[in-house]
């Protein structure tokens, strides 16, 4: 027989099968036994995506959170050799041109984000195939693709984070940490929602968004009862 925890013990006694407030569950998340590092609060969204024409709905954007979602990206930089030298002030954690392209060639993988300037989607495009399922191919879309580097880097810094669903319609995103205030988690999340209910397309019907879950990394999930 699986031996449990205490701490996952513990945990099982603030399960609560109903839904309840945002207040509510983010004072449960706090009360939670707490594990050594600053867990992610994170929220789950449960979409519709039946059109009333045509194939189903997907959805991929980004969401610059008021906030920040306290997560620390480790930023590369693709750009020209000429553009280098401004490319390091702009408070990326790698730089390179053709350097970066043989490195990402042998599979080097040492970033969470790919910033790349137009000039040099021509060379990375045939990495596409092993960027893409990692989540690092450069999107125009995204704001992965720039030539205001700066701005770019500062934006993924400060709470610019990336959102797409599942072929369920599942989509989550961090909205903080638990050390975070309930005011500034609220803000963040409330924030995440409205920037969601924006993507509704006219041609689905009803309500978009189905349901709410909100979780801490080591933590229970929680269904949002109030819409």
């Amino acid at each position: 027989m699986k031996k449990r925890s205490k701490r996952y013990k513990n945990l099982l006694k603030d399960k609560i099968k109903e839904k309840i407030s945002t207040k509510e569950i983010f004072d449960l998340i706090r009360k939670s036994p707490s594990s050594k590092f600053d867990e992610s609060i994170d929220a789950s969204i449960r979409i519709n995506l039946k059109q009333s024409k045509g194939g189903d709905f997907s959805l991929r954007t980004t969401v610059k959170l008021p906030n920040g979602s306290g997560k620390k990206e480790t930023i590369a930089v693709l750009c020209e050799a000429d553009k280098v030298q401004d490319a390091k002030s702009s408070g990326a954690d790698i730089v390179g041109s053709d350097d970066l392209i043989d490195k990402i060639a042998s599979g080097k993988f040492n970033f969470t984000k790919l910033i790349c300037t137009p000039a040099m989607m021509g060379k990375i495009g045939k990495h596409g195939k092993v960027l893409g399922p990692k989540g690092l191919m450069p999107n125009p879309k995204l704001g992965t693709v720039s030539n205001d580097i700066k701005k770019t880097v500062n934006d993924i810094k400060t709470g610019l984070v990336e959102i797409r669903n599942d072929k369920d319609g599942n989509l989550a995103s961090s909205i903080g940490r638990k050390s975070y205030s309930t005011d500034k988690l609220l803000e963040n999340l409330k924030f995440f929602i409205d920037s969601v209910k924006k993507e509704k397309p006219d041609t689905i019907k009803g309500e978009f968004i189905k349901n709410t879950f909100i979780s801490s990394t080591m933590g229970i999930s929680y269904k949002v009862g109030v819409k």
